[in-house]
């Protein structure tokens, strides 16, 4: 039996149609009564009256038997009704304890805090009516959720959400009427509970309602979407998002903007800040709306999220932003939300920026800019902070011009014992048909023990036009650690032209700073690539320039340039960043070589190589990228620069010049001091018919300014050989010179020595390259001449001069040889000890001449040069 079941409504139901039935059949049975049971005879004979009384008696029988049927029927339905009654009394004394129980509670408890303030102490707030636009009624005082907003008429505002009690949930708001806006969510509990949600707004462009507002524990309310615009006009807004608890704090998303036919779609809601004690969310920015005809609405801004425990973890976090919308030209990403933490003591405060929206599509214009990422900082005092930029939001693609990419984030470490802040990533610009959008800057990376800056985005790519250029990296600064600037991004490929590497950012840092990278060119398919992006510049106790970026790839005319190598600056060291090389070309000239960064440092100073000049099928090759400078002032103990390596000219028809080498520059008063000139690039090779070689570059001079207290050693650098050539061979470059300008206890000044003509298969041989000349007080060495170039069908070039030497003691350079071939060419001279200055004779204490090149076919030696007061004249060469 403990399987039975009963419904006593139904068998109430049952018995009062067996009822029905019953009296129905009584009825039924009295009314035949008469005519059955007391038939007459037809006639007066025996027969007939025998067969009336026959059927007489059989009505009778059927009454007697119909009554005792319905007899039957009436104790059936009594007993039915009986069970019914049993199971419904049942069913009352098993229930009513507990309903009675929990009316007479709530009913108690209610009744005076309804009779006080039209409120319940316990329950949900009714609804308001649709149509209405009322507001949701509130809920209990201590436990219930507010009631919904009714929806509004045409025209009417929906109506609010009710606010919830200590714990609870708030209403969500009510829908507008035609053109109207969403009603705002209700207020979550005092306590716990999250706010409700915005309601939508109307049709016709109505605004999306605000979220509720959670107080304690609980998550912000999301806004109401906008409403749809079907005609001319443009889409609603979206509702803002509702403010997170006060301890928890989530903030409430943003409503999205409504969709437009020929407007402009709505912007999206910007998300909730939020800022609670122990952690902090913001909303996120809702997505703005499309158009078809017109323009895509504005994403909303992430809302920021922070927290502000004096003790333990703080956790900030920024909402993202919206996304733009689609249209004809496409709306613009919302900014990602700041994110921030604030404890002040033995904290662990970590701090994230909100990511940029990425800007909308764009059918026929222009795709949205991506948005910019939330700025971060975590300023913790004594413990451990960490801030890091939001990443900048992507340009929107496009039929036209890609849309920009967003600008990373700052990420600001604060002034904790170990802050740390990184910048956000720019955000890629979009691709496109026609232009590729241009990439996003990194953000500022700022810390106590290190920042490091946000990579740069890279440029949009671009189907048939060009390429979008790549974003600049983002600066950094570590205030007592290294600072680490971010790479630059890289240009975007394309058809045509590839866009331009970004430049790396600076990095700046006590115990030291590096430049970031410059990014790569894009490629081309088939035009000219991008050229690569500068390094960053790097200041530190010890600094180092980034490397410049490569040039793009491509097939046109003309090559791309490289980028330059970043400077340095280091309280004890520095080191220049390296040049990249140029790009290759067909018919035109090959892309630059980088120049290498210039470096000073106290101690010591190294300049960044240069980088070599593309080449060119049937062009002119580029020029190779000098080095770079490296200087060294330290006013005592040991100073040492030394100057980069000029590159190799790019070969063509006709050879390009190669580098310069760098300088490498001695200031101050030391103990020693070093200073060394970077080597000469050679020139390029020339392979078309009657051309010339590329000269060779200049060495670098090796010179100091004072030594007042020491020994120094000065070292021009070689002059880089001459270009070959099928026709006239390139002329060596010269050799740097080497020299002090002011009196030292020892100073030894020696000259580069210059470099050799390139050979030729034609006419004429390269001539060499002068040796450097060498001034110092102390013993100065002139440079050699380089030797000239040979011509096997043709004349050889005459040899370089030797560098000219001036000190107490001096030893001139050795002139070049001429160079072989059939014709007589003549030999360098030699380098004087005596020398013109400023019009007059000055002449080495102990001076000894360099001695004359050697002639070829008879031509004539070079000259031996000048003795100084003591010493002899070099020897003359040989024809």
């Amino acid at each position: 039996m403990s399987f039975v079941i009963a419904a006593p409504d139904l068998v109430a139901m049952a018995t009062e149609d067996l009822a029905g039935i019953g009296a129905s059949l009584t009825a039924a049975n009295a009314a035949a009564a008469v005519p059955t049971s007391g038939l007459l005879a037809a006639a007066g004979d025996e027969v007939s009256a025998a067969i009336a009384a026959l059927f007489s008696s059989h009505g009778q029988q059927y009454q007697a038997m119909s009554a005792q049927a319905a007899a039957f029927h009436a104790r059936f339905v009594q007993a039915l009704a009986g069970a019914m009654g049993a199971y419904a009394a049942a069913e009352a004394a098993n229930a009513s304890p507990l309903q009675t129980l929990e009316q007479g509670l709530l009913g108690a408890i209610n009744a005076p805090a309804a009779a006080l303030s039209g409120r319940p102490f316990i329950g949900n707030g009714t609804n308001g009516a649709p149509g209405t636009g009322e507001a949701g009624g509130p809920g209990g005082w201590l436990l219930g959720n507010g009631g919904n907003g009714g929806s509004g008429a045409p025209g009417q505002t929906g109506g609010a959400g009710g606010a919830a009690g200590l714990l609870g949930h708030g209403g969500t708001g009510g829908a507008g009427g035609t053109g109207a806006s969403g009603g705002k969510g209700g207020t979550g509990g005092w306590l716990w509970g999250s706010g409700g949600a915005g309601g939508a707004g109307g049709s016709g462009g109505g605004s999306g309602g605000a979220g509720g507002n959670a107080l304690m524990f609980g998550i912000g309310g999301n806004g109401g979407a906008g409403g749809a615009a079907s005609g001319v006009g443009n889409g609603g807004v979206g509702g803002a998002g509702g403010a997170g608890g006060a301890l928890v704090a989530i903030g409430g998303a943003g409503g999205a903007g409504g969709a437009a036919t020929t407007g402009t779609g709505g912007a999206g809601g910007a998300g909730s800040n939020a800022l609670g004690l122990f952690l902090g969310l913001g909303g996120s920015g809702g997505q703005g709306g499309d158009s078809a005809m017109g323009s895509g609405g504005a994403g909303g801004a992430g809302g920021s999220g922070g927290a502000a425990s004096p003790f333990g973890i703080d956790i900030g976090i920024g909402g993202a932003g919206g996304h733009g919308g689609a249209g004809t030209n496409g709306g613009a990403g919302g900014a990602g939300g700041a994110g921030g933490s604030s404890g002040t003591v033995f904290a662990l405060d970590l701090s994230w920026g909100g990511a940029g929206g990425n800007g909308g599509a764009a059918t026929t214009g222009t795709g949205g800019a991506g948005g910019t990422g939330g700025f971060a900082v975590a300023p913790d005092f004594i413990g451990f902070g960490a801030a890091y930029g939001g990443a900048g939001g992507l340009g929107g693609a496009a039929t036209g011009a890609g849309g920009t990419g967003g600008t990373g984030g700052v990420g600001a470490g604060g002034f904790a014992a170990l802050g740390v802040g990184v910048g956000g990533a720019g955000g890629a610009g979009g691709a496109a048909t026609e232009t590729g959008g241009i990439g996003g800057a990194g953000g500022l990376g700022v810390g106590l023990l290190g920042g490091a800056g946000g990579a740069g985005g890279p440029g949009g790519a671009a189907s048939a036009g060009s390429g979008g250029h790549g974003g600049t990296g983002g600066d950094a600064l570590g205030l007592i650690g290294a600072g680490i600037g971010g790479v630059g991004g890289v240009g975007g490929a394309a058809t045509d032209t590839g866009g331009n590497g970004g430049a790396g950012g600076s990095g700046t840092g006590l115990l030291g700073g590096v430049g970031g990278a410059g990014g790569h060119g894009g490629g081309a398919s088939v035009g000219t690539g991008g050229s690569g992006g500068a390094g960053g510049d790097g200041f530190g106790f010890v600094g180092a320039g980034g490397n410049g970026g490569n040039a793009g790839t491509g097939v046109g005319v003309n090559g791309a340039n490289g980028g330059n190598g970043g400077s340095a600056t280091g309280a004890l060291a520095a080191v220049g960043g390296a040049g990249a090389a140029g790009g290759d070309a067909t018919s035109g000239t090959g892309g630059f070589g980088g120049a290498g960064g210039s470096a000073r440092g106290l101690i010591f100073a190294l300049g960044g190589a240069g980088a070599a000049g593309g080449d060119a099928s049937t062009g002119v090759g580029g020029p190779g990228g000098p080095g770079g400078t490296g200087t060294a002032s330290s006013p005592f103990g040991i100073a040492i620069a030394i100057g980069g390596a000029g590159a190799q000219g790019g070969a063509g028809t006709s050879g390009a010049t190669g580098g310069a080498g760098g300088d490498g520059v001695f200031e101050g008063i030391a103990v020693l001091g070093l200073g060394f000139g970077g080597a000469a690039g050679a020139g390029g090779a020339a392979t078309g018919d009657g051309a010339t070689g590329g000269a060779g570059g200049f060495g670098g001079a090796g010179a100091g300014i004072a030594n007042f207290l020491g020994f120094s050693v000065l070292h021009g650098g070689a002059g880089g050989a001459g270009g070959t050539a099928t026709g006239t061979g390139g002329n060596g470059g010269a050799g740097g010179g080497g020299g002090l300008s002011s009196p030292v206890i020892l100073g030894i000044g020696i000259g580069g020595a210059g470099g050799d003509g390139g050979g030729a298969l034609g006419v004429l041989g390269g001539m060499g390259g002068d040796g450097g000349e060498a001034v110092a007080v102390g013993i100065a060495v002139g440079g050699a001449g380089g030797a000239g170039g040979a011509a096997p069908t043709g004349n050889g070039g005459a040899g370089g001069g030797g560098g000219d030497a001036l000190g107490l003691v001096g030893v001139g350079g050795n002139g070049g040889n001429a160079g072989t071939g059939f014709g007589a060419n003549t030999g360098g001279n030699g380098g004087d000890t005596t020398i013109v200055v400023n019009g007059m004779l000055a002449p080495s204490t102990l001076g000894y001449g360099g001695n004359g090149g050697n002639g070829v076919n008879g031509g004539a030696g070079g000259t031996g040069g000048k003795a100084g007061v003591f010493g002899a004249p070099g020897q003359n060469g040989l024809p």
